[in-house]
């Protein structure tokens, strides 16, 4: 088989091609959100989200009504309540994150069993990506570029946030809005990734792109870049391989994505297991000379290098 008609052949099919576009534009939106989630150490924030929507869509399925709603007011409901049992108790927050998703991910599932015969389990918890139709396509899209517009218009700001919330504090940004601003974007981008992959696999979208990038650089424009060209590049190549291995689509998806950051894990050059393993040795063989050699290869400590890229201050 020669190059194009490797390419081409599932492009023949609508329902392949409605599930590239899909899967493409709930990775660019995650991977753009991811990016602000590790910086600000909020993972388990959009693992608690992603689980917690589970009600949300078996009510919508159950009711007859789009699930993005059902999915979208679970989202920002458990994000709010995160917020209350957090601020009237002294338990930390990975404490509570951990009891409220964990208790509506259960609701969900005992609201999926009282009407099997109404839900695929299955199709909520790992997607139905090759089942979409024209119309979730929209939806999905509108949702992506709305989700989209508001990151990159508040950029700045929440940029400052995630580096510095008490210097963004003291120059008059409201914390407490952004900070709101951005979890209501993670439940917007949780419903767009469940078309995609579905609730479970769609955390992996909201971590792994953002971590691959921050191996990759730690200037934050450069690294919304490369996550945003690593996570197509994986999300187009999971499509492929799931069509030639007949395998999961939203399985195949996140396994590239998986993919590309061992590469980057272990090659990345200065922060990549095997450079690291270079410069010890380097060091142990020649002590002086690998003193210097290894200097040299030793990554830019993440004050200097944003200092060296103009912000975040800057940029606030």
């Amino acid at each position: 088989m020669d190059v194009f008609a490797f390419i081409l052949e599932p492009l023949q099919y609508g329902f392949l091609t409605r599930a590239l576009a899909v899967t493409v534009a709930a990775a660019v939106v995650a991977a753009v959100l991811s990016c602000w989630l590790i910086l600000m150490g909020w993972s388990l924030m959009g693992d608690a989200v992603s689980h917690a929507v589970l009600p949300g869509v078996a009510l919508a399925y159950i009711l007859g009504i789009p699930f993005s709603i059902g999915a979208f007011v679970f989202g920002a409901g458990a994000v709010a309540l995160i917020g209350i049992v957090r601020s009237t108790t002294k338990l930390k927050a990975d404490t509570v994150i951990g009891v409220v998703f964990t208790a509506l991910f259960a609701s969900g599932l005992a609201i999926v069993s009282a009407t099997p015969s109404q839900i695929d389990l299955m199709h909520i918890l790992f997607g139905n990506v090759l089942g979409v139709s024209t119309g979730d396509v929209w939806q999905v899209m509108i949702l992506g570029v709305v989700t989209l517009a508001i990151l990159l218009f508040k950029r700045r700001d929440l940029t400052l946030l995630a580096f510095d919330r008490t210097h963004a504090h003291v120059i008059g940004l409201n914390t407490r809005f952004l900070s709101a601003l951005l979890l209501g974007l993670l439940a917007l981008t949780v419903v767009v990734g469940l078309q995609a992959v579905g609730i479970i696999l769609v955390v992996a979208m909201l971590i792994t792109p953002g971590a691959t990038a921050f191996l990759l650089s730690r200037s934050f424009d450069r690294m919304l870049v490369i996550a945003v060209v690593l996570t197509v590049a994986a999300s187009i190549a999971g499509i492929y391989a799931s069509y030639y291995l007949d395998i999961s689509t939203g399985a195949a998806v996140v396994l590239c994505q998986a993919l590309v950051f061992t590469v980057v894990y272990l090659f990345a050059r200065p922060d990549g297991v095997l450079w690291q393993a270079r410069r010890r040795r380097v060091v142990r063989t020649h002590p002086v000379e690998g003193r210097v050699a290894a200097s040299s290869m030793a990554p830019v400590p993440a004050s200097s290098a944003r200092a060296s890229d103009g912000a975040p201050a800057g940029d606030a």
